[in-house]
């Protein structure tokens, strides 16, 4: 069970969520805070008072006065006419993440909203209703408006939702559930609607699925280490110590724990003096995408659990202030951060897979053809490799660096961080396939050493990836090959590969 309570929430909990369904419940203590919000909401339209999104109009109508009786409608004409949102739906695991963090965002009790509506959206999130959200239209301030449009817009009855599998529209779910159509009343459609959720949330899966990976990455890499014959004394603790980073210098030790016992390994000048770099200087790559995700992640676990709409009420009303907590600068720089440094694991996996697949490279078979010429064996898998990596040298382009204005310039400067996250998922999927070609080419270069002399956790990963892609001993069609084990990748945890004390020592 979570407990939502506006301040607490971690990356840990949100993916218990995401992944295992956990049922969330509210904080009553953090109930009170949003119940004090809510009657200064009443009093300030009671009491006709000109604040933003409240008494106003929005944007560069804010200097529009709006009558108490027209509340209402003004908080419903904001979503239908926000809901702008274009492209192929969000992810149902990111919609889920939208509508927890956004719910975790009004428990903090400064947006001003009704009990009933917090405890909806975590009404959907426990019965699996997840809000049909296209990707594309969010600008990043004020706030992801068009994504969280759409997410609102099933709180009122209307738009769609996945459901049990279906796209359906959101009225025949309600029906079937015995659930009402809220009425939104002041301030509600704002305070739904303006802040960062949108691509917090993308971020978030995005993130998770990336620590999978740059772990999975070391695995892998550790077995194209024995399948090339590659150099241990190039992880020596002393080597990284001396530079310092401590990210390098956990890279370093986990890859001496994957080999540790491995007859494949070679010791320096033994066979040559040094490797390349994408072999030498897995420690320094993989180390400096290790810091990069430490700095976002950081990022993340302060903005799901922030205040992003506008205004904000404080002191119980006594204080109502129009900020700017709904632009997504500190997120969009980390959803770039986080692409790059992802890319740059692609990057340096398909330099090791040209190493295992070119002859020129390697005492290996060509392109690790059992039949050279008159089969091509992994030939275009390395042509596959450098296309992804191509491709993510495109998505990583920072969208931070843009700005675009709009509400006739009174919004005159923009995160641009949905896309930032968009991509930033984009990239690590490209690099889950490229490391599943990395894995391929390296099972199926190690059918050409003595495998019993392989590491004892390389062997265990050695044999499960062989579960998923058996030994090439003719040309086929790899690409389902490669899909397998992009699917094993994302969905298997590695922690049930190892027993507990490997587990402790590299995952």
């Amino acid at each position: 069970m979570i407990i939502l309570d506006g301040n607490n929430l971690t990356l840990d909990q949100v993916k218990k969520v995401l992944d295992d369904f956990e049922e969330v419940q509210l904080s009553e203590d953090s109930m009170k805070r949003v119940v004090k919000s809510r009657e200064a909401v009443e009093k300030i339209v009671q009491e006709g008072k000109v604040v933003y999104g409240i008494t106003t109009g929005f944007g560069k109508m804010s200097d529009v006065l709006i009558n108490k009786e027209d509340a209402p409608d003004l908080q419903i004409n904001l979503i239908r006419s926000h809901s702008c949102g274009v492209g192929k739906p969000f992810p149902e695991k990111v919609s889920r993440a939208m509508m927890l963090l956004r719910a975790n965002a009004l428990m903090k009790g400064f947006s001003g909203v009704r009990p009933v509506l917090i405890e909806r959206l975590i009404e959907l999130l426990n019965k699996k209703v997840h809000p049909v959200i296209p990707e594309q239209g969010s600008l990043g301030a004020s706030g992801d408006l068009a994504p969280l449009s759409h997410l609102a817009l099933v709180l009122v009855g209307e738009g769609e939702v996945f459901y049990e599998g279906e796209r359906t529209p959101t009225e025949k779910v309600f029906q079937k559930l015995g659930i009402f159509p809220l009425t939104l009343t002041a301030k509600e459609g704002l305070a739904l609607i303006n802040g960062t959720q949108a691509m917090t949330a993308q971020g978030v899966v995005a993130m998770n699925e990336a620590l999978n990976l740059v772990n999975q990455a070391e695995g892998i890499a550790s077995l194209t280490i024995e399948a090339l014959n590659g150099i241990i004394t190039a992880f020596d603790d002393d080597v990284h110590q001396a530079r310092g980073y401590a990210e390098q210098i956990d890279v370093a030790r986990r890859m001496r724990e994957y080999l540790k016992d491995s007859k494949l390994t070679t010791e320096q000048g033994e066979v040559r003096v040094q490797d390349a770099y994408s072999l030498r200087c897995i420690p320094q790559v993989h180390g400096a995408t290790w810091q990069t995700l430490n700095y976002v992640k950081e990022k993340l676990e302060i903005e799901i659990n922030a205040a992003t709409d506008n205004p904000l009420i404080f002191d119980d009303g006594e204080k109502v202030i129009s900020g700017g907590n709904f632009h997504g600068q500190p997120i969009a720089f980390a959803m770039d951060f986080l692409g790059i440094a992802m890319a740059e694991m692609a990057n340096i996996s398909e330099r090791r897979v040209e190493r295992l697949v070119n002859p020129q490279l390697n005492d290996l078979p060509p392109f690790l053809s059992g039949k050279p010429g008159l089969e091509s064996g992994a030939m275009i898998l390395q042509y596959a490799a450098a296309s992804l990596v191509s491709e993510n040298k495109t998505l990583a382009h920072p969208a931070s660096v843009d700005s675009i204005p709009s509400s006739a310039n009174q919004e005159d400067h923009v995160s641009m961080g949905t896309i930032g996250a968009r991509h930033a998922h984009q990239i690590i999927q490209n690099v889950r396939r490229v490391l599943a070609i990395e894995l391929f080419c390296a099972m199926q270069a190690l059918e050409y050493r003595d495998k019993t002399k392989m590491a004892t956790m390389t062997k265990t990963i050695y044999k499960n990836g062989r579960e998923q892609a058996p030994v090439v001993e003719n040309d086929r069609v790899f690409s389902k090959d490669i899909e397998k084990l992009a699917e094993w990748l994302l969905t298997k945890d590695w922690n049930t590969l190892f027993t507990k004390t490997e587990q402790e020592k590299v995952l």
